[in-house]
């Protein structure tokens, strides 16, 4: 089994664009780690709104002075041509260069992440350092690309639960020359998944899908709306190595089970993590799942600095400078307990349902907590057995009282030691009105 920061550094230079050699490439390799189901869409194939752009190559590219002294090229880093650029060669005015020259809006030494894969022009990326220095009137541009039919593709990892209910799991494999954006994601993705296919056998089933960004998920749910009904709900993984906090982003349905769940159990797994509503932290591909006629409730969880940062998500996103070196292994093990963690929460979120009726003699079952030595133990535990009627789950008991998800478990965990309640998928409905 390869660890995650060593399938990085196998993967991170490829150029992974969204139909691509590469691409595919990386996509192969983690099915050697993770068996999985490919799925192909072809050149062309309409899914929704949107259709499968074509394959893109970049056989070579540069820019150099008239006289032959090369200032960028390809072949250093993917980056230094915008994604899907159109082929063009010839000599050009300093002016015109410009105008199809890209650079970071906030590094000046860095090479930013441009694509214009439904667009149609060519360009080149460079740093903002390199691009001041330029001087001359006239340069040599050279962009050889090519446009072909491909076949875009998503791998399908599936964990069969007891259930035919699902739980979505995404990350994005799609940025060329990038680690933490998004391979991070990817690798921790992997992580859970192979422990959780360890056992116990879970009662929900789980779907893991590696994919390019937006039109992969797009593809994936078009293709297969059948098994939309059974999604209960998702977590899309993005930048889980860098030293960001972590970022819990709520999906377009706050009350959904899954928001509830995870919100309330956060807090004490990651005491330095924040949650932010929908759209606030970062957006990607759980848009795809929230959105009109598909409304399955995805959030995503990210390592995002605090929202008054300046350089947010983190400093380095969408450039060159998104290299090994700003991702560890410790903290990709981090998001991936979290993760599980989570998951674990998500598990046992049933029903509190009571086998008892009245105020429960809490002395005689040996529970009672004294009100003089510990008033608010006390009155939490009396306002969570007051709550557990059948029809509520720890989650909604946790978010009613405004405590964690852990906490509430420890106690109807411990009446349900004493046979007071029962667990239950379902809710029943135990007063007599």
């Amino acid at each position: 089994m390869t660890s995650m920061m060593d399938l990085i550094q196998e993967l991170w230079t490829l150029k992974r664009d969204i139909v691509s050699d590469d691409f595919d490439k990386a996509l192969y390799r983690l099915s050697d780690e993770l068996p999985m189901k490919i799925h192909e869409y072809a050149s062309g194939t309409p899914c929704w709104t949107w259709k499968v752009p074509e394959k893109w190559t970049c056989d070579e590219a540069y820019l150099e002075t008239l006289d032959g002294r090369r200032l960028i090229d390809y072949k250093d880093h993917p980056l230094y041509v915008i994604s899907y650029s159109l082929p063009f060669e010839g000599e050009v005015t300093h002016a015109q260069l410009a105008r199809h020259l890209h650079s970071h809006s906030r590094l000046p030494n860095a090479v930013p992440y441009v694509f214009k894969i439904y667009e149609r022009e060519w360009g080149l990326c460079c740093s903002q350092t390199l691009r001041d220095s330029l001087k001359d009137e006239s340069y040599r541009v050279v962009i050889r690309t090519r446009f072909e039919p491909g076949t875009m593709k998503v791998g399908e990892y599936v964990i069969e639960g007891e259930s035919k209910e699902t739980f979505m799991i995404v990350s994005h494999l799609c940025h060329p020359g990038m680690v933490n954006d998004d391979l991070s994601g990817v690798v921790v993705a992997m992580d859970v998944a192979r422990q959780l296919s360890e056992g116990p056998k879970p009662y929900y089933t789980y779907r893991f899908l590696f994919l390019p960004e937006t039109i992969g998920s797009v593809a994936y749910l078009s293709h297969n709306e059948s098994l939309i009904p059974d999604m209960r709900a998702g977590l899309f993984l993005e930048m889980l190595g860098n030293d960001s906090p972590h970022a819990l982003q709520q999906s377009f349905m706050p009350d959904s089970k899954g928001d509830k769940v995870f919100r309330t159990a956060l807090t004490a797994l990651d005491g330095g993590a924040y949650i932010g509503p929908w759209r606030s932290v970062i957006n990607n591909d759980e848009r795809q799942f929230n959105a009109p006629g598909v409304r399955v409730p995805m959030l995503s969880l990210s390592r995002v600095e605090s929202p008054d940062s300046t350089t947010r998500p983190y400093r380095e996103y969408h450039s060159n400078l998104d290299t090994p070196s700003i991702v560890t292994q410790e903290r990709l093990e981090q998001s991936r307990d979290l993760v599980l963690a989570l998951l674990y929460a998500w598990e046992k979120d049933q029903y509190v349902v009571n086998h008892f009726k009245g105020e429960i003699f809490c002395s005689g079952y040996g529970i009672w907590i004294d009100y003089r030595t510990n008033a608010e133990g006390h009155r939490r535990l009396f306002e969570i057995m007051e709550r557990c009627d059948g029809e509520h789950t720890i989650s909604d008991i946790a978010q009613e009282l405004g405590v964690s998800y852990q906490s509430v478990q420890k106690v109807t965990d411990l009446l349900c030691d004493k046979k007071l309640v029962s667990y239950s998928r379902t809710p029943i409905k135990t007063s007599p009105r």
